[in-house]
């Protein structure tokens, strides 16, 4: 049976908001009652533990994901994949949960704290929704961990009360996530069948999962890179608090683009893999359109409102988050571009060598800005020198597919986006000179913001817009009609 593209972007959408949102609604809450300098030690320690998940994961859920897609209408041989796959996982999990116990938990700063992190990595050694999402089974990711999250948060009103509640801030975090990822393997068997031990063959995945794991440590050095190196740079952990509660609010807006990527990747491997160019190319165009939709208004949204949402939403202290924001606020366009690019086309269809080029590049580049920068504006070095990075990536992915799309002709395409992005935003600043009342200006600009932009767009005919206006007509008609 044919999975829907659409219902797995709106399951993973849903899920992948959830976890971000999740987070965000706990986020006035948490900076209140921990304090900056604490949220600064939160982030701080796990920028750590993730870099020990990534060299434990080598590479293996991408690999694994685009390999079940592979697989889809052989259930003997994904079993078998699933099973090779996992048992490798485990082994490269293993040795990086000892090195992180030998260098951290037993010796240095914060060991109470990186103790509790050893779930953490033993919950990433047991997620298999790389399984699921290479079978395009979302719906089965989604609901399970949904229930997990939202009793997570839960516990976090219930039982963090005070600056003094930290150590139960981290267990919270690392038991939803185990419990979430656990529970996965409750649906496992269904999708299985039984195989002889002696039939794996664990080995042939190692080389596939090594190329795959270097582009992905080349794009930790300026996701995670950048926390661990103003933590270490500067001496007040306060920059790593502001540093964070900036990328959060970006990261819950870029959710809403890079949730197709997810869905996109096993289609697009499954079409690569049955020769299927011409739908691959219409699924590509419709991606460009919707990262260009979405990414000019929310960009210029965020500038509109920061100055007020920012000491509103986290409350006293935090004014530099505003700031933070606004300067990274490009990445939501420049990450959705490489995005599409990269997870959607380069990785389905076996281009590793040339994604692994673009993010190198771009971790270089991250990393020199970052040592220049850091240690004299602190986050807002460690901000700019994300954009610049996020650019370079964006580039020389592009210049790689130049003879496989017309690049002039993307990007041009973006003109309708980004015409009525600027009348949005002209309204918007002019609805903040007028308007007194913080919450009631914050949601004065979002409203009539986002009516100006889709009106502008409706009467510039775009094409991406209208289809979009059609479906939801026809789906209306159906549904009007039974």
């Amino acid at each position: 049976m044919k999975k829907s593209v659409t219902k797995n972007y709106i399951y993973n959408l849903a899920y992948q908001i959830l976890i971000i949102i999740l987070p965000v609604i706990t986020t006035p809450y948490i900076s209140r009652v921990l304090g900056v300098e604490n949220i600064g030690i939160y982030s701080y320690t796990l920028s750590i533990s993730a870099f020990f998940i990534l060299f434990g994961s080598l590479g293996i859920a991408l690999y694994g994901k685009r390999e079940i897609a592979y697989l889809q209408k052989d259930k003997k041989k994904y079993t078998m994949a699933f099973w090779e796959i996992f048992i490798l996982r485990v082994i490269t999990m293993a040795i990086s949960l000892i090195i992180f116990f030998l260098t951290f938990v037993r010796n240095g700063d914060y060991q109470n704290y990186f103790k509790i992190l050893i779930l953490e990595i033993i919950a990433n050694c047991v997620d298999i929704s790389w399984f699921f999402q290479g079978l395009e089974e979302f719906k089965k990711t989604v609901i399970r961990n949904m229930v997990v999250k939202l009793i997570s948060v839960v516990c976090i009103f219930t039982f963090v009360k005070t600056r003094q509640d930290l150590t139960k801030y981290f267990m919270i975090y690392v038991l939803s996530m185990l419990i979430g990822n656990g529970s996965l393997w409750l649906y496992l068997p269904k999708f299985l069948v039984k195989v002889k031990f002696n039939e794996l063959n664990v080995k042939k995945h190692i080389k596939p999962t090594i190329t795959l794991f270097i582009p992905q440590i080349a794009v930790e050095v300026y996701t995670i890179l950048d926390r661990t190196m103003i933590g270490t740079i500067i001496n007040d952990k306060s920059e790593v608090g502001f540093y964070d509660q900036s990328q959060k609010i970006i990261k819950m807006l870029l959710t809403v683009i890079t949730s197709l990527g997810t869905v996109m990747l096993p289609r697009i491997a499954n079409n690569f893999a049955n020769g299927k160019k011409k739908k691959i190319n219409k699924y590509m165009k419709k991606s460009f359109s919707m990262v260009f939709c979405l990414a000019f208004p929310m960009i210029f949204g965020i500038i509109s409102v920061s100055d007020i949402f920012v000491p509103k939403f986290f409350g006293e202290g935090y004014e530099k988050v505003a700031i933070l924001m606004n300067v990274i606020s490009p990445i939501i366009l420049l990450i959705g571009l490489s995005n599409v690019i990269g997870t959607q086309y380069l990785l389905p269809t076996k281009r590793q060598k040339e994604f692994t080029k673009s993010v190198v590049c771009g971790a270089i580049i991250n990393f020199i800005i970052n040592m220049s920068l850091i240690w004299k504006f602190g986050a807002i070095g460690a901000s700019i020198g994300t954009v610049i990075a996020e650019f370079t990536v964006t580039v020389v992915q592009m210049y790689f597919v130049r003879n496989d799309f017309n690049v002039w002709k993307i990007l041009k395409s973006s003109r309708n986006y980004l015409f009525s992005s600027l009348i949005m935003f002209v309204v918007c600043l002019v609805i903040k000179s007028i308007v007194r009342k913080p919450y009631f200006c914050m949601a004065l600009q979002v409203a009539l913001g986002g009516i100006v932009y889709l009106t502008i767009l409706i009467i510039l005919e775009d094409k991406f817009m209208f289809d979009i206006i059609d479906r939801i007509r026809k789906k209306v008609k159906i549904k009007g009609s039974t």
